[in-house]
């Protein structure tokens, strides 16, 4: 096991590892940018280096500081959260040619699974089943675009295969304005991500959003941790989610699980990993995979009972897993809040200082945030603050729980997003489970402040 970890990120998910390695015996050196200076995690460490100034691109992007602090403190593996280089292949190889052991996948699997078009290639050899269409990169050929366009059927949606996080994707509805957004798509893919290349699915109706954990170690053994609904969402970014998916067969949950599971044993993945899905019709269909922690992993460890951060310090260290598949129970259901400084219903950020925080509890309550009384968010980042997560025997339970849970808190001085879900935990539709990835933004629209 480890003895040293560098924590290569901020906010909640930092303090999310400082408390793994505590429980671990590990020590976590802990870097921050000059705006991050009064970080809960800072303040806890036992070691702490400023990487740079408050833009992410000169500290949390900035893989040379990175490495040197790692370097100047003795740690033996650096662990990049979610977010900034979490996902970003070059640093992973950096991190260990440097001689340090990246906490995630290789830098061959990150690759693979970065590129959405290798990616769904993988995941079709190994039988997972994905959204019809290109079978690759689009060709520049205008004819053979309309070509794929015809066969997969329309409406369908211009993809960037370097993309991620809602950006870089295009509906197109006919084939009158399919070449002018494919050629919008590839100039954006470009510029934002550095990669113009394309591809086409089709564009599924009123799908949900449907993800599955797996977790692997290197020595061919994996798991899935079950599944989580994250299909309320508004530009592609997550509000809430909640596990299992309501309403699911769990029969067509193991067989999905299973060929996931399958799926990593066959690239050779290790550590946590996210299979992410469109649900529609009693199908599922592929769409990324995340590889890496990802922000709503609470929910998965309150109805496995699997710390997911710890497995990955662990299997990093070249530990096998712990548990075998067949310990893997889903036991009662989870719902995650994520809470975000920002107009509840216009969605402007709202940095600032923090004049009162009181956190909920109580059965079944969980709070990942790394903010306090008197805490300054600053306005250069992400505007998720925190997490509100419970458990309960039943979904009713946990809603029960959400609602009292989400009563209780109080955040002053900034604005934040709580109020809009205290409504939705009332919301009929959300109540009675399954509503689609689109229900929340024609929920905000009748919902005009």
């Amino acid at each position: 096991m480890f003895k040293k970890i560098l924590v290569a990120n901020r906010g909640e998910i930092a303090l999310r590892i400082q408390r793994a390695c505590r429980e671990l015996g590990i020590k976590a050196v802990m870097v921050y940018s000059e705006a991050d200076r009064e970080a809960k995690y800072v303040k806890l460490a036992e070691e702490a280096v400023c990487i740079g100034p408050a833009a992410s691109s000169l500290s949390y992007l900035n893989m040379p500081a990175i490495i040197s602090a790692a370097e100047v403190t003795d740690a033996e593996a650096i662990h990049p959260g979610y977010g900034f280089l979490s996902e970003n292949a070059d640093f992973a190889e950096r991190v260990e040619k440097s001689g340090f052991q990246f906490i995630g996948p290789t830098p061959e699997s990150i690759r693979i699974m970065g590129d959405k078009v290798s990616a769904k290639q993988a995941m079709i050899r190994a039988g997972v089943p994905c959204v019809p269409g290109s079978e690759g990169e689009l060709p520049d050929d205008p004819a053979a675009i309309r070509r794929i366009g015809k066969t997969v059927g329309y409406p369908v949606i211009i993809k960037a295969a370097g993309g991620g996080g809602g950006r870089g994707m295009r509906v197109v509805h006919t084939e009158a304005a399919l070449i002018n957004a494919v050629q919008m798509t590839k100039a954006e893919a470009g510029a934002a991500f550095g990669n113009p290349a394309v591809y086409m699915e089709k564009f599924l109706q009123n799908p949900r959003h449907v993800e599955i954990q797996i977790i692997a170690d290197k020595h061919k053994n994996g798991v899935y941790l079950g599944e989580r609904d994250c299909s309320m969402q508004r530009r592609h970014q997550k509000v809430l989610e909640e596990s299992p998916a309501p309403g699911i067969n769990r029969k067509l949950i193991e067989r999905i699980g299973e060929r996931c599971v399958a799926a990593c044993k066959k690239i050779g993945y290790r550590g946590a990993g996210t299979f992410e899905f469109l649900y529609e019709d009693g199908e599922f269909y592929f769409i990324e995979m995340n590889t890496r922690v990802q922000v709503e992993h609470p929910v998965t460890e309150m109805v496995t009972g699997v710390d997911i951060v710890k497995t990955q310090i662990m299997v990093a260290a070249g530990e096998k897993l712990p548990f075998t598949q067949r310990d893997i129970v889903i036991r009662g259901h989870a719902i995650e809040c994520r809470v975000n400084a920002e107009d509840p219903y216009k969605f402007t950020p709202s940095p600032g200082r923090i004049t009162m925080w009181h956190a909920p509890g109580g059965p079944g309550v969980r709070v990942d945030s790394h903010i306090y009384t008197n805490y300054f968010v600053p306005p250069n980042y992400d505007s998720m603050i925190g997490k509100i997560i419970v458990h309960g025997d039943t979904r009713e339970q946990a809603m029960a729980r959400m609602r009292t849970a989400l009563a209780e808190t109080v955040v002053e001085g900034i604005n934040t997003n709580i109020p809009l879900h205290r409504e939705l935990m009332v919301d009929a539709k959300f109540m009675a489970g399954g509503t689609n990835i689109h229900y929340l933004e024609h929920w905000l629209e009748q919902h005009k402040r």
